[in-house]
């Protein structure tokens, strides 16, 4: 089920935001994946053999298991990715300068605007906004641009071999035999995220068969085509099922009194609509918040930063990715492809007392000096250290890679 892949994925929202990173924490611009390559591991082959008759005793064919493993292979570099997931776990203003920065909304537009007559047929189908089925996409793999393309076979069948969650992971690995039993892929197209996660909006295997659809009618659930019928469509199936309620929010960004008593946050702790207004409660605009049902207060980056009433459709949405910030991701960018404005509240500064504005200033300033973070979106990635790296080390600076203060100061 796509809900125990939260428990997995927490925080990389699988390829939407992984491969979706540039230098500076930038969205990268669309071009060819670098191509994971098997190495030679004579125990691993030798894994393969055993694991064989286990995949035929739970309906895996010979013939499916030799034509699958025939484009499968160790692959180290996945349990290297496994085991450093941490690089994506990012503040949550970080994360909506990734998923829902200025370039994303516009370009989710113009998807939307590409495939209007498709999206507004599935949004019919299904009863799921379309704004809010191109934000999955936009999310999972930038609008289709950056699917994935390691083999998945060799990919969960090395992480089941190097014992990595091997239950969950051989779950996985026999869905995804199923999946070339039943004709929708070959194993040469099979390809997706080290994790598994496949397609235009990255379904793991055990969730494409229970949930993807052939919405095009040529026999297959093809979520690997070019042509994003069949994933768009398989996305708006499974938020439907998850408990989407079209025409209602996923959650309200509000304003809090004073004195607000933050005890009362957190999801679960729902409350009515009226609830809340009579705490005081109120949205951007000064308004009680309309009632769409029992709604939690969320506070994602602390008291001081923005607030949020959130809905049934938030829980809908956490189906497909269980991290907060991922949903506030899709819901913010959803409203912002809709039209809606950025988010309004403030948020504190990092741990290093900069604000965004400040992080941006660096990168502008590292940038001007010849140390190029390849991005000036605050969000400090792999570029950005490595910029802030070679600038200290020129300038006589403890050599950390971290955006500080003194950092700051020193290029001004």
């Amino acid at each position: 089920m796509q809900a125990t892949r939260r428990a997995i994925l927490i925080g990389i929202s699988v390829l939407g935001l992984s491969a979706c990173v540039g230098g500076g924490g930038r969205v990268a611009s669309a071009g060819p994946e670098p191509i994971m390559q098997p190495v030679p591991n004579p125990d691993y082959d030798r894994w393969v053999a055993a694991f064989r008759p286990r995949a035929e005793a739970r309906g895996i064919s010979a013939a499916t298991y030799d034509r699958a493993f025939a484009h499968g292979g160790y692959m180290p570099e996945v349990i290297e990715k496994a085991n450093n997931q941490t690089e994506f776990k990012r503040s949550l203003q970080d994360y909506l300068a990734i998923t829902a920065s200025d370039e994303k909304v516009a370009n989710g537009k113009a998807a939307l605007a590409r495939y209007r007559g498709l999206i507004d047929s599935i949004s019919a189908t299904y009863g799921v906004e379309p704004e809010v089925i191109v934000a999955v996409w936009g999310v999972e793999s930038n609008f289709g641009t950056r699917t994935g393309n390691i083999p998945v076979v060799g990919a969960l069948s090395t992480l089941v071999y190097s014992g990595y969650r091997a239950d969950f992971f051989e779950d996985q690995l026999i869905a995804a035999l199923k999946i070339v039993q039943n004709g929708d892929v070959t194993p040469e197209r099979m390809t997706g995220s080290w994790a598994g996660a496949m397609g235009q909006t990255q379904f793991i295997p055990t969730t494409y068969l229970a949930y993807a659809v052939d919405y095009d009618g040529d026999g297959r659930r093809d979520i690997w085509a070019a042509d994003p019928t069949d994933a768009l469509a398989s996305t708006a199936a499974y938020l439907q099922k998850s408990g989407w309620r079209k025409g209602q929010p996923w959650g309200v960004e509000v304003t809090l009194p004073a004195g607000f008593d933050t005890s009362v946050a957190g999801r679960g702790k729902g409350r009515s609509t009226s609830a809340w207004a009579a705490m005081g409660v109120r949205d951007m605009n000064g308004r009680v918040v309309p009632d769409y049902g029992p709604a939690s207060l969320l506070l994602p980056a602390g008291s001081s930063g923005p607030a949020f009433l959130i809905f049934n459709n938030f829980n809908a949405i956490a189906r497909y990715n269980n991290a907060v910030n991922y949903v506030i991701g899709v819901g913010h960018l959803s409203d912002r492809i809709a039209g809606g404005p950025a988010i309004q509240g403030n948020f504190p500064p990092d741990a290093q007392g900069l604000t965004l504005a400040d992080r941006q200033e660096i990168q502008r300033r590292l940038t001007a000096a010849g140390y190029d973070t390849q991005g000036t979106d605050g969000v400090i990635g792999k570029k950005s250290e490595q910029a802030i790296r070679d600038y200290q080390a020129a300038h006589g600076m403890a050599v950390t890679g971290v955006a500080t203060q003194e950092l700051l100061q020193a290029l001004r």
